[in-house]
């Protein structure tokens, strides 16, 4: 019987799933990085057998831009078993401006709070089943006060 991951690596050797390959190969790329790259890096992309990769601010891609020829030198010289079947010819890097959308975590909202009315009000009502509805609300407030 096969476990997950046995499952999970006969599925990813299929045709209609080889991008899932690719994936797999740009995050192991992308591991290889210094943290402080990484935390740069937005998203990751294979085109026409080039790695893109999308940085978030400047000094990331000038960071990148320094490193470039290393990082290709020691792809070309030990290739991640995760990238055998992608072939990538060259490595490019760019800059996007556009903001990233963090996930708005409801705020909590505290529903208690001090009651103010005190239940000193005349009740005027003439219809005797809403006056005593009324008369329980009043009470109701001037136990709580």
């Amino acid at each position: 019987m096969k476990n997950a991951s046995q499952i999970i690596l006969s599925l990813q050797n299929k045709p209609q799933f080889s991008k899932l390959s690719r994936y797999q190969c740009i995050g192991r790329i992308e591991s290889l990085f210094v943290p402080s790259l990484q935390k740069m890096i937005k998203f990751s992309y294979i085109k026409n057998d080039t790695l893109f990769f999308v940085l978030a601010h400047p000094a990331g891609k000038q960071e990148f831009d320094n490193n470039i020829q290393n990082i290709k030198s020691a792809l070309k010289f030990h290739m991640p078993h995760e990238c055998e079947n992608t072939p990538l010819q060259d490595i490019k890097a760019f800059v996007t401006h556009t903001p990233i959308k963090q996930p708005q975590t409801p705020t909590k909202i505290d529903a208690t709070y001090k009651e103010r009315a005190t239940g000193n009000f005349h009740i005027n009502i003439e219809d005797p089943k809403l006056e005593a509805l009324v008369q329980s609300i009043q009470a109701i407030i001037k136990a709580k006060k």
